[in-house]
């Protein structure tokens, strides 16, 4: 089974990212494919391929995180390499924390990550024109500040199909009340 861990993100901020997605549709600067808004979330840890023994032992460890409500906010939107335009993210702060909860928890089961940088992937790029022109214009868009609340994560499921990936909740961690 496909799986991961995830932050979901409450409607308004997924509003949000359609509306920088219809700006950037509109542009008409690259081929490619929109996260489909139900689908936006971000990864904290990517767990790849995983047997049912492991999904037990994964959930197990994952209900030992004490971690804290938090509050975060969209940050500048990017693409990770100039040079070869794949993906069109915007940045999550305020979730670095927990993400390092969940690799400390999982160090026995997983690698840790060495290079997390806390993304919402909102396109995967198919081929461009013009990078210059879609890196300025990606630049040039500001998301709206402000501050919305995480109190709970997931572990998921994630199966490919034809039309895109379908993500399914295998369980959910509540984060505790601020002390």
């Amino acid at each position: 089974m496909r799986c991961f861990i995830a932050l979901d993100l409450p409607r308004e901020v997924m509003n949000q990212i359609e509306e920088i997605q219809n700006k950037i549709k509109k542009q008409n600067l690259f081929t490619g494919k929109f996260t489909e808004t139900e689908n936006l979330h971000l990864t904290l840890k990517f767990l790849g391929e995983i047997k049912e023994q492991q999904i037990t032992e994964v959930k197990e460890k994952l209900k030992k995180i004490k971690s804290e409500k938090f509050q975060a906010e969209l940050g500048e939107i990017g693409v990770f390499s100039k040079k070869f335009l794949k993906i069109i993210w915007i940045k999550l702060k305020g979730a670095e924390k927990l993400q390092k909860q969940t690799d400390e928890t999982l160090k026995d089961l997983f690698q840790p990550e060495h290079r997390f940088m806390s993304h919402i992937t909102i396109a995967r790029i198919k081929k461009v024109s013009d990078k210059n022109k879609l890196i300025a214009y990606l630049k040039h868009i500001k998301p709206k500040q402000f501050k919305f609340n995480i109190d709970k994560f997931f572990l998921k499921k994630s199966t490919l199909t034809p039309e895109g990936p379908v993500y399914e909740d295998i369980s959910e961690y509540v984060l505790e009340e601020k002390k």
